[in-house]
């Protein structure tokens, strides 16, 4: 799946930017969902647990994740702003913030939240790691702290210090994000990077027929892999989420009737499992996979 995926998410990912004109300024409106209700005790460092797609056209992708995944979508306002908390069954898995017009030349962008146990300890390290903190710590209403940066390639990720605590660490069920993968131009430095802002484990990647550079681990868990992006003058690293399906034929079949596009065709991928890349109608991109035999990453030592 590397090379391949390497090679086609280039082009997805070229001449993006982030989306700072589209961060929020205040939730003290709105009543939020809980990331975990009820609440826990749980703390999972380096896990991923939240994701928003900033787009400027919330109508089309909401029409497509609802439709895709079967995800529901619940609109709030913000102080006379929308935003969209997508759930799968009754778990909050995603949020859908409305982009400024002035951006509409550059594709939709997920940005993925990993969570963090001390928020601005972390903070205070993404500098001096080579990073850039582009939205400070923010208290959002039974969300928690938030942040958002750039690390030392560029690419946009979130933190996030849950104000319910953590889920468990079980397998990700269905509709929900499955995986996360980082394409970048050096991965051992952007691994130094991740290690010293989120305290990750980081590690070759030696797992019989996987071909990822480097593995970002913590409390035991494979979070996330970190590979090569292609040599190209027009790409841009950057995080790809992945979310599980029951049956990845019969997902794939929806994209186009949404308004979606199919970047890459299904294939087989690690471990027996099998892999798509789809675009919705407004640029954001998102991996969809069907685990069979056990192939989750997460279930790999």
């Amino acid at each position: 799946m590397h090379t391949t995926l390497a090679h086609r998410f280039a082009a997805v990912l070229a001449g993006t930017t982030l989306l700072g004109a589209a961060l929020p300024v205040s939730a003290s409106a709105a009543a939020f969902p809980a990331l975990n209700d009820p609440a826990t005790t749980e703390a999972h460092p380096g896990k991923f647990v939240w994701a928003e797609l900033h787009t400027t056209d919330t109508a089309a992708a909401t029409k497509f994740y609802t439709g895709a995944f079967g995800w529901t979508a619940v609109t709030l306002e913000q102080k006379g702003t929308t935003y969209t908390v997508f759930s799968n069954g009754t778990r909050p898995v995603a949020g859908l913030r409305q982009r400024s017009a002035s951006a509409t030349k550059h594709a939709a962008r997920w940005i993925n939240y990993i969570a963090v146990a001390d928020l601005p300890a972390a903070l205070s390290v993404v500098t001096k790691a080579g990073g850039v903190v582009h939205a400070p710590a923010r208290d959002f209403p039974q969300i928690g702290w938030e942040a958002i940066i750039t690390d030392n390639e560029g690419a946009p990720v979130g933190l996030i210090q849950s104000s319910s605590g953590d889920s468990a660490d079980v397998e990700p069920v269905v509709g929900a994000w499955n995986w996360f993968h980082l394409f970048v131009k050096d991965p051992d430095a952007a691994g130094g990077f991740y290690r010293q802002v989120f305290s990750y484990d980081v590690n070759p990647d030696a797992r019989m027929g996987k071909k990822t550079e480097l593995l970002l681990s913590s409390g035991a868990f494979n979070r996330a892999g970190v590979s090569l992006l292609r040599d190209d003058k027009d790409a841009r690293p950057g995080w790809l989420g992945i979310i599980r399906v029951a049956n990845l034929d019969e997902t794939i079949a929806r994209v186009p009737g949404l308004g979606g596009e199919i970047v890459i065709a299904p294939h087989g991928a690690a471990f027996g499992s099998r892999f798509a890349l789809i675009a919705d109608p407004t640029g954001g991109t998102v991996g969809v996979v069907e685990y069979v035999n056990n192939a989750n990453p997460v279930n790999r030592p």
